[in-house]
């Protein structure tokens, strides 16, 4: 069995893993990684489809381990590649997949399963477990072919007080422990954290005093899937007399979807538009909103830059209910800063007891390892440092150290005769998407993006004779985005000069304006310490 992940190594995000055996391919997951600032106008960043692209009639399934958008926000993407391919994931995660799908115009294929199920797709015989994390239907998976026997994880914890009941099944992982683990594709987000994580039941008090103590009215930001989160935030409203409005279109669409399929209990009467807010009482209103990461567009960032319909005022208090995702702290910081200046009262993981990871910590996962006992670990979902210290917990619990395979995106596992060993390498790059087009950038229009906002730009116009190659007169020279001293450009005029004479063919078309203002921009880097994006336009005499 080969294995090759397209993403999800040594990022947070982007999650996806492909299985081949017997010509045929098995996906796990499709997920986007959200753009941080060195992606400058970019959307989403999608796994690299060129592996899978001239083998898409090989494919004969995709699995969702749950419905975060790291691991299902790339399907649309996917699908527009091939549009049947089957679908396979639990109640809640298919639901919101075939929301998003909507939105794109795809009609999906869907397989529904549940923890307990085993199904075969082509060569794949796959057994599903329920596992815990942030969100309901988190679903393992276990992976048989004449190869050996795969299990991965997905994104876990092992919440024992877990607010929905359902926890994650460590005696099916015992038993698969039993029958023989030939591969362990392990969470690896919290590898690097100590001990164990503290049940969700713990956050109550914090979100009660929240609610009990507030002079005004509370806005919970939180990502649009945290479905526990959100319940845990509309008990405690409920119980203090308050009423709730969601805001943000992903927040609205999929607790609609939560509360339609039985995941989301909302007193009757509590729930009301966000535009009747301004006719309540401060201290009677909630909002939860989108936003916990400083997205710009998100709803909690457009109130803080004072661009949203709601107004925040000072004594109102903004409950932040999410991690923060390991890139997004300089945007979170500025959140709470603009926040705080318009005199919100912030209570955040930092100050409060108002959130617990959805990723299992490290004596979580050593207590898995001492369950399956596995011959081989690819450690998974996480940047290199997580992936690193998770494969330093399965050698401390037995693995050997040549068995634990420390990869990054595109490197081909082949899992033979009970071992796993590195074969090769694909192509796993960055796919950027802009306004819903896929490729829409580059990484070089994103470095001409990123040079035209440190450096500015440079527009040259010259007129040059065609006959003999030379300027009729001195160029004209229009700088943007930055603001030249006097006679700073004096000497551009002679490097367009030179270069033109040095020229040996055609000095007045495409190859001559690229020569220039490479030269211009060479020049530019020794002499001003800039480097501007140059255009060069070259007319005819």
């Amino acid at each position: 069995m080969r294995i090759v992940a397209l993403g999800g190594l040594e990022e947070i995000g982007r999650n996806m893993t492909v299985f081949e055996f017997g010509g045929k391919l098995l996906i796990m997951d499709c997920g986007v990684l959200f753009p941080e600032e060195h992606h400058p106008g970019v959307d989403l960043i999608l796994p690299d489809f060129s592996y899978l692209r001239d083998r898409l009639d090989d494919i004969v399934g995709l699995v969702l381990t749950h419905g975060h958008e790291d691991h299902i926000g790339a399907v649309p993407y996917l699908l527009r590649e091939r549009a049947d391919i089957p679908i396979i994931s639990a109640r809640l995660t298919l639901a919101f997949i075939k929301t998003k799908l909507q939105e794109h115009r795809i009609t999906a294929k869907t397989v529904q399963v549940k923890e307990g199920d085993r199904k075969k797709f082509g060569p794949f015989d796959l057994e599903f477990l329920a596992v815990n994390h942030s969100i309901p239907d988190g679903l393992a998976m276990a992976i048989r072919t004449p190869a050996g026997l795969v299990l991965a994880t997905g994104d876990f914890k092992m919440d024992q007080f877990p607010l929905d009941g359902r926890i994650t099944d460590l005696a099916g992982f015992a038993r698969l422990g039993e029958e023989g683990v030939d591969l362990f594709l392990p969470d690896s987000t919290n590898a690097d954290v100590p001990g164990f994580q503290i049940s969700e039941q713990d956050l109550a008090p914090a979100i009660d005093e929240v609610m009990r103590t507030a002079p005004r009215r509370i806005i919970v930001s939180s990502f649009a899937s945290h479905i526990h989160r959100i319940q845990q935030v509309i008990d405690a409203a409920h119980l203090y007399g308050r009423k709730v409005a969601f805001v943000g279109r992903s927040m609205v669409r999929n607790m609609k979807t939560a509360r339609e399929l039985g995941y989301l209990t909302v007193p009757r009467g509590l729930l009301v538009d966000f535009k009747e807010l301004d006719k309540m009482d401060p201290k009677k209103a909630v909002i939860i909103c989108t936003g916990s990461q400083g997205e710009p567009m998100a709803a909690l960032a457009r109130m803080a830059s004072q661009d949203h319909m709601i107004d925040l005022t000072q004594g109102d208090t903004v409950l932040l209910a999410s991690s923060l995702i390991p890139g997004n702290e300089t945007s979170i910081y500025r959140l709470i800063n603009d926040l705080t200046k318009l005199g919100a009262n912030v209570v955040h993981k930092g100050n409060a007891k108002v959130h617990v990871s959805g990723h299992a910590s490290a004596g979580e996962l050593v207590y898995c390892y001492n369950l399956v006992r596995p011959r081989n670990v690819m450690p998974v979902h996480g940047e290199h440092r997580h992936l690193k210290a998770n494969a330093e917990l399965a050698i401390r619990t037995g693995v050997e150290p040549k068995n634990t395979l420390v990869v990054e995106d595109g490197t081909t596992i082949d899992l033979k005769d009970g071992v796993a060993r590195v074969t090769g390498k694909v192509t796993a790059d960055y796919v950027y998407v802009e306004n819903m087009v896929a490729g829409a950038a580059t990484e070089e229009s994103l470095q001409d993006r990123i040079r035209l906002a440190e450096d500015g730009a440079l527009t040259v116009l010259a007129i040059v004779n065609p006959d003999n190659g030379k300027l009729e007169e001195d160029p004209e020279f229009f700088p943007v985005g930055w603001a030249p001293k006097d006679g700073e450009l004096d000497k551009a005029t002679d490097i367009v000069e030179k270069t033109l004479s040095q020229l040996k063919g055609q000095k007045t078309g495409p190859d001559a304006e690229h020569a220039i203002a490479e030269a211009l921009v060479r020049w530019s880097d020794r002499s001003l310490r800039r480097k501007p994006v140059v255009t060069v336009i070259i007319v005819d005499a």
